[in-house]
């Protein structure tokens, strides 16, 4: 079967709405190719709505990590409280936290992308010329690009393949996991969109003789 036919079932799949065809669909090669495509042009949309809603640009990802840390927090001071003092503790209480864990991480991933904290080598790039260190970033592009397209199609087939198994949160009766492995992907796509910003802004710095690098700090938004 060609790569154009696995895609074409791909979005069948996906416009079926059908959780184990979604999964089937998805194991072929052209997962890969679809997985391509979808971040490049999710990133590119994301982008786009960075730029014409700054609000979002400025806190999407600060606001969903404040809120998810303090969530886990809540749950675990509140059923800490219940269990020890009231004898009594929410079955779900062990396993929601790990799964708010997992957003606040990659979201957090996102927002360090765009501060550029990520392994930065700042003191080292600041010394090179202008050439290479507007080469050092846009292999930095490229890098979390690749990153993230890997993550978006490997994290996306195992989202689907709970989804089509009905996996359940434990501690509940009818909160799929998927809904929460599904945020895997999406922070990926904002990954790449942070990348791809960066690198216009890159560009720009180029064209205007701005300072392409300069020293960086984790929280220096």
């Amino acid at each position: 079967m060609s790569i154009v036919s696995e895609a074409a079932e791909i979005f069948s799949a996906v416009l079926s709405n059908d959780a184990w065809m979604i999964s089937e669909a998805l194991k072929t090669d052209a997962a890969w190719v679809v997985g391509a495509f979808v971040t490049l042009i999710g990133g590119a949309l994301i982008v786009l709505v960075y730029h014409y809603v700054p609000w979002i640009e400025r806190s999407l990802e600060a606001t969903i990590m404040t809120s998810t840390y303090l969530l886990i927090g809540a749950i675990i001071f509140v059923e800490v409280f219940r269990r020890f003092v009231l004898n009594v503790q929410a079955p779900w209480s062990t396993t929601l936290p790990p799964f708010l864990f997992l957003i606040m991480t990659w979201m957090g991933c996102a927002y360090n992308v765009k501060l550029r904290t990520h392994l930065a080598f700042s003191e080292f790039r600041m010394a090179m010329p202008r050439p290479a260190q507007f080469l050092c970033l846009t292999l930095d592009a490229l890098l979390w690009l690749g990153f993230s397209w890997v993550v978006v199609v490997t994290s996306t087939q195992v989202a689907a393949n709970s989804a089509a198994n009905f996996q359940i949160m434990l501690g509940t009766d009818n909160v799929l996991q998927w809904w929460f492995l599904i945020s895997v992907p999406l922070a990926f796509l904002l990954i790449a969109a942070r990348a791809m910003e960066n690198w216009l802004i890159d560009v720009k710095n180029l064209m205007t003789g701005k300072p392409l690098t300069g020293a960086v700090a984790i929280g220096s938004d």
